[in-house]
């Protein structure tokens, strides 16, 4: 009996460990968010050219942009390429929310 009752606490406590890990790795720096379409302001906290993507830390969480062949690029309202894009850059993105995604529609590059 006493081993059962010992074997059931390490269950317990097995099953405690466990839950915390999972809720810290929820909780992850690198953890992005998914927000409602609309306009946002932030700066780039990472670039990747290969796949035309950027993070962009906003008041809202972090957000996971892919270009797409739509997506505006502007800079003092005229259009430039992908490469103008620098980490630390500030930006005001425009969303639109597809499920769990965010399509990037229009990035602004401040001065």
């Amino acid at each position: 009996m006493l081993f059962f009752m010992l074997l059931s606490k390490k269950n317990l406590f097995a099953s405690a460990a466990l839950s915390f890990a999972l809720l810290l790795g929820g909780c992850s720096p690198n953890a992005t968010s998914v927000v409602d379409s609309g306009t946002y302001t932030g700066k780039v906290v990472e670039v990747e050219p290969e796949k035309t993507e950027i993070y962009v830390q906003t008041q809202e969480g972090k957000l996971e942009l892919y270009f797409t062949d739509e997506t505006q690029l502007t800079r003092n309202g005229k259009p430039v390429d992908f490469s103008e894009l620098s980490k630390g850059d500030s930006v005001k993105v425009k969303v639109e929310k597809v499920g769990k995604r965010l399509d990037p529609i229009a990035v602004k590059i401040k001065p």
